[in-house]
């Protein structure tokens, strides 16, 4: 009686396993497939390229005048 309690832990345990660890792995979200430092690159990019076209623009509409 006692090794059949033994066989069935066991063959139940084997089972129960691989859908333990797929639970436990984190999800990972990954906005268009980048990491976190990826996208904050990205984001200083378009600032810095705002910003510049924003100076460009102010300098060829005259508004902004270059002090040499």
């Amino acid at each position: 009686m006692l090794d059949d309690l033994r066989q069935q832990a066991s063959n139940s345990y084997g089972e129960e396993a691989p859908t333990i660890e797929k639970r436990r792995q984190p999800s990972q979200k990954r906005f268009l497939g980048m990491t976190p430092l990826q996208r904050f690159i990205i984001a200083i990019m378009l600032f810095f390229i705002t910003t510049l076209i924003g100076t460009l623009f102010l300098l060829v509409t005259g508004r902004v005048v270059l002090p040499f």
